[in-house]
């Protein structure tokens, strides 16, 4: 039935009482007011005797020294004679008066320059030479002295303080939660997340926090305008900390006092590496400079206009906003009529500075060397993981269905080599994946839902997951009680809450997917919204723009069709997506129009009501987590682009009514934004947010714009291992000069053990750095990525500056040619790429093998013989073979690791074939022995073994090679081919198996 609808009247009253009733966290940090230090007598006291103090240590000493003792130092210049006179006391005497002026000139300079970072208010002044205790001596004298000056006491630390860093360590916002009542008609009291309190201020700016003051007035505050490019220099932020804070790692300082103010182009400060010439920066208070560090009244070195622009910079922050302004999420609780459900974000501090999701970090740190990679797949860790994890196991399932054809010279040994759009994609996806969160994720839902069998316990209905710094919320449709361990309890009986920590410690177990309908839709406060489209109580709206909308449900239908933390879906797409199909065949079906769509959903939803009763089951869910795990219980997601008819969407409300039970879900497009039976609406707007008010959400929402899904069925066609394979096999990427006159100036052994020669070993920890750094740039001949280089390098990401000194370091490490071409260079894409004089094995065995089986080797059997065996002498073990724990993750993303054994069997197959037209049946054999110490299971090369075997004569020696097989074969038996080569050489072998033992 279509959902009743609320008034106007009780909407807004709902509304007004949220937003009075409830405060959102703000989104800048708001400094806490701090207490003006009022001076006492006891302040007064200490000023005399600091004065005091300092008037006989600058004034009386040096007239004692004077009026006592004099000059010690000759009126004139000494002879060779003076140096022979005799010692004396009175020697002795004048070298400790030099000593004692010295010391006092040292401490006449501390207090100089103490006086003057005071009166200034800079902050930590400079230090003077070889004067520890001196300066710290001057320092307090200096500062008990002003405390009771007219302006002292509002930068001067107490005496207890002095000495120690004054560094204002600020506590991240919190985000807003808020709830409405849920379809079960609970009432969900979500306390709205306050501001967290901000650290202590340091004392020495205690008297600048004035009512609606600006730290543009105030003595410790300094600002910095980025500067313009110089020849290939780009001003940074770890450049500027190195600069004027002495240390490059407090660029998170600047960062953090600069976050999301406006810039004077209109623009704002979103991450570390995104900074433009003529941006302001406020600087820590300890900053130090010269003109560069300006202050807006006391910057005569600029212009008026850049004046007043730092001027109106300095009105905006926290120190502008005085802790009020509402977050994201503004209001309160809003009414949502028909027993929909709220939707909030749990209650958390937000990631600090530098740390959060490995892919967030290492997309925003490099945002500026893009070179066009689409933004929409570099912000989408999951989905892009999905993506790339099922077009790696296309590819791997091409080259297997190759691996059966014809032996030498097959099609499929070089997957298609992608270029364009389809190149920047795949580049995308791989500096974007986040693999290891989608590995979390599956084991953390199924590692609840087997904790909840082992306590006889259902599966609670999950609404949505949030997913921030890496721990996990799931927040529930109704409480559930008290969650197991090691999950915890959230921000209310609502939430249940994973930390990274404990669901690292998750194991694989055999249980089914509980939650697979999960997906995302986008961000908001650094944490990232995953809805469960099966367990929405109707039918999830989407309006907006035409296009919007496609882009969002291209993004839905692509996570869903190749997401890691489900087993098994089917997702109809109506109006939309039929090119699709080829991301998940078994999964995605296109239906033409609603009227198929209406007959085939009221078909299922009988079947699955039936078939839920018969098993005695309320929901999915509780089948799920029981012995009676089957396809009927995996989830059925509409994604309706098309808008559907009055009379055809009260029919889907009707369906959509029990879907939640069911397992079936409907997200349905519409020009509107007024769908009958929509329970929980969404809006996506044409600046990329996703609206839905009633659920109190304003997302930055995830996308799969036209072009990028084109791409992306691009390299999923191109990698159809059923697509047409007539035409010549692909050449290899890079062949090599295999003569003596190519003999390369670099050579990298990575068929085993990893191994360089012609380059000198680098010094220090950076060594297996750009070890790795070279060998994935010579398993990608086409060329690299920068971004996708340092996402190898660094998963969790990495800034600029640290890249661009580690390919400086790379490219003087691999030097230049005789000519003087350098031999790390760029295309025209911008791509990194190595010269042809460096060339690693795997570049050499390939270019053998195609020598010998499409090159001189197809005209000479002499030539092809001893390209072949030359071929199989480079193989010396798997890729990489002693590769330290923990690095060269990047290998799991590529298909050189199924390539490099069909490449050793398709050369021991081809050098077996050669041998056996002689009928040299050892020879063949000791090749195919070769092969398969890098290539043991592959089956052809067991298969060409027993016939080579068999050719001998020797039935002894074949029974022992097939017990051997079966041996290891184990527990899951021969393979059938297998069995019947075996019946056709040897039709006693069973028997004659069982009596060996």
């Amino acid at each position: 039935m279509p959902r009743r609808r609320t008034s106007s009247s009780s909407s807004s009253t709902g509304s007004t009482t949220g937003t009075t009733g409830t405060t959102a966290a703000p989104r800048n940090r708001t400094p806490q007011p701090v207490r003006i230090r009022r001076r006492s007598f006891g302040d007064f006291v200490k000023a005399f005797f600091a004065f005091l103090a300092l008037a006989v240590l600058l004034v009386g000493v040096p007239g004692a020294l004077a009026t006592q003792i004099g000059w010690p130092l000759p009126n004139g210049v000494p002879s060779f004679d003076w140096l022979q006179q005799e010692i004396t006391v009175h020697t002795f005497l004048n070298i400790l008066t030099v000593i004692v002026w010295l010391a006092w000139a040292q401490f006449t300079a501390c207090v100089l320059v103490e006086m003057k970072a005071a009166l200034s208010g800079v902050g930590v002044p400079g230090r003077v030479p070889g004067a520890g205790p001196s300066q710290l001596l001057a320092r307090q004298l200096v500062a008990a002295l002003l405390l009771v000056g007219a302006t002292a006491a509002s930068f001067t630390p107490g005496l207890s303080q002095l000495g120690n860093s004054y560094d204002a360590n600020q506590k991240p916002t919190v985000a807003a939660a808020q709830a409405t009542p849920g379809i079960f008609a609970q009432q969900q009291e979500q306390a709205s997340g306050a501001a967290a309190a901000l650290a202590e201020q340091a004392s020495h700016a205690a008297a600048h926090a004035d009512a609606g003051g600006s730290t543009a007035k105030q003595g410790d505050t300094k600002f910095y305008r980025i500067q313009p490019p110089e020849g290939r220099h780009h001003d940074s932020l770890w450049e500027i900390a190195q600069r004027h804070l002495g240390d490059g790692r407090r660029y998170k300082e600047i960062f953090e006092l600069n976050k999301d103010r406006v810039q004077p182009d209109g623009s704002k400060l979103s991450e570390a590496s995104l900074i433009r010439p003529g941006w302001i920066m406020e600087m820590p208070g300890d900053a130090r400079g010269g003109d560069l560090v300006e202050m807006p009244d006391e910057a005569p070195s600029v212009s008026p206009d850049v004046q007043q622009q730092i001027s109106d910079y300095a009105q905006t922050g926290d120190h502008a906003q005085g802790g009020g302004g509402t977050g994201a999420q503004g209001g309160g609780h809003e009414h949502a009529g028909g027993g929909a459900a709220q939707v909030s974000v749990p209650d958390q501090q937000r990631p600090a500075p530098g740390t959060g999701h490995q892919q967030a970090t290492a997309v925003g740190a490099e945002s500026d060397s893009s070179f066009g990679l689409p933004e929409a797949l570099l912000t989408a860790p999951l989905l892009a993981a999905g993506l790339l994890g099922a077009l790696g196991r296309r590819r791997r399932q091409a080259l297997w269905q190759s691996a059966f054809g014809a032996v030498g010279g097959r099609r499929g040994m070089e997957p298609p080599t992608p270029s364009g759009d389809a190149q920047d994609v795949q580049d995308a996806l791989l500096v974007g994946a986040d693999p290891e969160g989608v590995r979390l994720l599956d084991r953390s839902l199924r590692g609840l839902a087997a904790s909840l069998a082992e306590e006889s316990r259902a599966l609670p209905v999950v609404y949505a997951a949030w997913l921030s710094n890496g721990d996990l919320h799931l927040q529930l449709a109704q409480p559930a009680g008290k969650p197991p361990a090691p999950w915890q309890q959230g921000q209310d009986q609502t939430f249940w809450m994973l930390s990274r920590t404990d669901a690292e410690r998750y194991e694989d177990v055999d249980t089914a997917a509980p939650y697979p309908g999960l997906v995302s839709l986008g961000t908001m406060d650094d944490s990232r919204l995953l809805l469960n489209l099966e367990a929405v109580p109707g039918i999830v709206s989407l309006s907006g723009r035409e296009a919007d909308r496609a882009a969002v449900f291209a993004s839905v239908a692509a996570e869903l069709a190749t997401n890691g933390w489900s087993d098994r879906m089917t997702i109809t797409l109506v109006g939309f997506g039929e090119d699709l199909t080829p991301l998940a065949p078994n999964r995605i079906r296109h239906l033409e129009d609603i009227e198929a769509l209406v007959e085939t959903m009221e078909a299922e939803t009988r079947q699955r009501r039936g078939a839920l009763g018969a098993a005695g089951h309320d929901s999915v869910l509780t089948g799920r987590t029981g012995p009676a795990q089957h396809t009927r219980w995996a989830p059925h997601l509409v994604l309706l682009a098309a808008q559907p008819s009055a009379e055809d969407a009260v029919t889907l409300a009707e369906l959509a009514a029990d879907a939640s039970r069911l397992g079936i879900g409907y997200l349905v497009g519409t020009e509107t934004g007024d769908l009958p039976g929509a329970a929980w609406e969404m809006e996506i707007t044409g600046e990329g947010k996703l609206l839905a008010p009633l659920l109190g959400l304003e997302l930055d929402a995830q996308l799969l714009p036209v072009a990028q899904q084109r791409a992306v069925v691009e390299l999923f066609v191109e990698s159809d291992p059923e697509r047409d394979t007539d035409g010549p096999a692909p050449t290899p990427p890079f062949l090599v000069d295999i003569s003596e006159q190519g003999r390369p100036a670099v050579y990298a052994r990575l068929v085993g053990p990893y191994e360089i020669i012609g380059l000198d070993t680098p010094d220090g920890e950076r060594s297996a750095l750009l070890h790795e750094a070279l060998a994935l740039l010579l398993l990608h001949r086409e060329g690299v990525h920068p971004r996708v280089l340092s996402s190898a390098l660094w998963p969790r990401g990495v800034t600029d500056d640290v890249r661009s000194a580690l390919l400086d370091r790379l490219r003087i490490w691999l030097g230049t040619d005789p000519d003087g071409t350098p031999r790390l260079g760029r295309d025209a894409s911008g791509r990194l790429t190595l010269a042809k004089t460096v060339v690693s094995d795997l570049d050499v065995l390939r270019s053998l093998y195609h020598e010998a089986t499409q090159g001189k080797g197809v005209g000479s059997r002499a030539v092809r013989g001893r390209l072949l065996t030359d071929a199989l002498v480079l193989v010396r073990g798997p890729l990489l073979a002693d590769r330290p724990e923990g690095r060269y993750q990047w290998l799991s993303h590529e298909i050189v690791d199924a390539q490099l054994p069909l490449l050793v069997a398709d050369t021991g197959l081809a050098l077996c074939e050669f041998h056996m037209e002689k009928d040299r049946a050892e020879k063949a054999i000791e090749a195919l022995n070769a092969a398969l110490r890098t290539a043991p299971a592959d089956e052809r090369l067991w298969h060409e073994l027993l016939r080579a075997t068999h050719s001998t004569g020797d039935a002894d020696r074949l029974t022992e090679l097939a017990t051997d097989l079966i041996g290891r074969s184990g527990a899951r038996g021969l393979p059938p081919r297998t069995e019947a080569l075996l019946d056709e050489l040897l039709p006693t072998w069973r028997d004659a198996i069982a009596a060996v033992g």
